[in-house]
């Protein structure tokens, strides 16, 4: 801890991060922390998310507070509850035997009134979002007139998500003397700007290059057609038994549907987006931190202050629309000095954004092939194995059946006895595999193509079907969408491939095409289910109800809105640990 008190940290800070378990300062903080504490002034530090930046400016922040003033002397603005917390808790434990600091969190979906009155009694330090803060402010509450640093969070976040409004009314009623700290992953032309604005020649103090991703983040991305995404995803995630990792999506529709899914097909998933209750966060949130999930299926706004060090992946399920927001992403992995993996799996005309994004963070991408049923098997079943080999057994308590087991199996050499292991331990993974067919996308005389080449032992491609047209009593109104119908039917294939064609959305009906040989399968993929608490029910659609696999038209002689599409096995058993 000695690397600590020579870039200044006091004693009393040295100790309680020895009980925290630093070892020695990171990059960022070996930069930051003797600059903070030594020279004055307006500075901006670039650095990527989880290099240790909260210790970088807090332990300067906590040891420049006059625990004998009792007026607020420091503030930090961060862009989510979630980080507004996680800063808060962190320099709280700083500030662990430095007694008399007094350390308050303000963010929104907590009382008011109860941050109102620790604000009466007096903080030392503030850490706020920008929203709640900016309500305090208006009634009064808060006094900001006393600051001494101002400490810009996650400045390329707050920005955006639209805070530039807010940021600036609370900068507003600052003193003009105040120090003004700002940490950014990315210098985006907004950071510039607001830089620009609210800090006098600021000077930086850049970690690595800029703009650029973490140093140990591997990058790398699938080709695959877009219909194929999500078996894309699960293949990506059975190769890896031990992932943790979070799934992104645009959507906050998308992010429930992918979840859905998963844990319909047995992962330890769960969904985090703007939808949920704050209960219902911190409920997944705190699932997730104790490893109950091995999968967090997130949105760009919801993920922001998740803060988990030990993330192995970060998939791209969609690729940003804004390619800043990658560095974000990426950043969530690879953190503490540990490895990590960033994937992405993009469709056949986003090849492009790959070598834009290499050209915005400075870093290869690899392109990947989709992992095989074969590869995806002989990964599961080594892990199985080694997990067999590494874990701690009580033998005692089958010492006295040992005798007769041995005596059961003398007919089985070692060799006969090891392969009715395997095959039985990888019975479920070789049964839903045996037919997967191969998802990459290859680039071949500068035409994008699907490879359709079949893993030796492989049936045969999909021929023409007969359809079926179903009629299901949930539509636009029940919320349902074609994505939805399409993962129930999915469901119900087994190991078989139900080939879906057109799928019509009314009001409060749903008209669905799939292969007449798997009719029975898609009726009872139906059978018991709720949607938004309404009970459904499927029957096949008889005579006058339009031409089979016709669409009926509305009075302006428009077709309805319809989407094609075919399915892929998804119905994966359920595997026991």
């Amino acid at each position: 801890m000695e690397l600590f008190a020579a870039i200044g940290v006091q004693p009393q800070v040295v100790q309680a991060l020895t009980e925290l378990g630093f070892t020695a300062p990171t990059p960022v903080q070996e930069q930051v922390i003797p600059v903070l504490l030594r020279q004055e002034g307006d500075w901006i530090s670039l650095a990527q998310t989880g290099t240790g930046k909260t210790a970088a400016f807090g332990i300067p922040l906590i040891q420049q507070i006059d625990p004998a003033n009792s007026r607020t002397q420091a503030l930090v603005l961060c862009p989510t509850r979630e980080l507004c917390i996680q800063v808060a808790r962190d320099l709280d434990a700083f500030a662990r035997y430095l007694p008399g600091i007094k350390t308050l969190a303000v963010y929104g979906g907590a009382r008011i009134d109860t941050q109102i009155n620790a604000l009466q009694r007096g903080v030392h330090l503030i850490v706020a979002t920008p929203g709640r803060l900016n309500d305090l402010l208006r009634r009064g509450a808060a006094d900001l007139s006393t600051l001494r640093t101002v400490v810009l969070d996650e400045a390329d976040e707050m920005l955006n998500m639209g805070f530039l409004e807010e940021i600036g009314a609370i900068l507003g009623q600052t003193p003009a003397t105040r120090k003004t700290l700002l940490f950014s992953a990315t210098m985006s032309r907004e950071v510039a700007t607001i830089a620009k604005k609210y800090m006098t020649a600021a000077k930086e103090i850049l970690v690595g290059q800029r703009n650029s991703g973490a140093e140990n983040v591997r990058h790398l991305y699938y080709m695959v057609r877009a219909q194929d995404r999500f078996q894309a995803l699960k293949r990506v995630v059975d190769l890896h038994p031990d992932i943790y990792g979070i799934i992104f999506c645009r959507t906050r529709q998308e992010t429930q549907e992918v979840a859905d899914r998963l844990i319909q097909d047995g992962y330890r998933a769960d969904a985090l987006h703007g939808e949920l209750a704050q209960g219902q966060r911190d409920m997944v949130m705190a699932k997730f931190r104790r490893r109950n999930l091995q999968l967090l299926v997130a949105t760009d706004v919801a993920a922001r202050g998740v803060d988990v060090n030990d993330l192995t992946h970060v998939i791209n399920y969609n690729l940003p629309d804004d390619l800043a927001v990658y560095t974000h992403r990426s950043g969530r992995t690879g953190r503490a000095g540990k490895a990590g993996i960033s994937i992405s799996i993009i469709h056949q005309r986003e090849g492009w954004r790959i070598k834009a994004l290499e050209r915005s963070i400075n870093r290869s991408f690899e392109h990947g092939r989709v992992p095989s049923g074969r590869e995806i098997c002989a990964n599961q079943i080594m892990h199985r194995i080694s997990e067999l080999c590494e874990q701690s057994v009580d033998f005692a308590g089958i010492e006295a059946i040992l005798p007769a087991v041995v005596e059961k199996l003398a007919d089985l050499d070692r060799e006969e006895l090891i392969r009715r292991f395997v095959a039985r331990e990888a019975k479920g993974f070789l049964e839903y595999y045996a037919e997967a067919p191969d998802l990459d996308v290859r680039e071949k005389g500068g035409e994008r193509e699907q490879n359709t080449r079949k893993e030796p032992g492989r049936g045969k491609q999909w021929g023409a079907e007969q359809y079926t047209r179903f009629q299901v009593n949930v539509g636009k109104e029940d919320g349902i969408l074609p994505q939805r119908l399409i993962a129930i039917i999915n469901s119900s294939g087994g190991r078989q491939r139900i080939a879906i064609g057109k799928i019509e959305l009314l009001r409060n009906l749903s008209f669905i095409e799939a292969d007449s040989r798997f009719a029975d399968n898609v009726l009872q993929a139906f059978q018991r289910l709720m949607i938004n608490g309404k009970k459904v029910s499927i029957e096949i659609a008889g005579a006058g109800k339009g031409e089979r696999g016709g669409f009926r038209r509305d009075t302006a002689g428009k077709p309805r809105t319809k989407w094609t599409g075919s399915s892929r096995p998804g119905a994966w058993k359920k595997r026991a640990n």
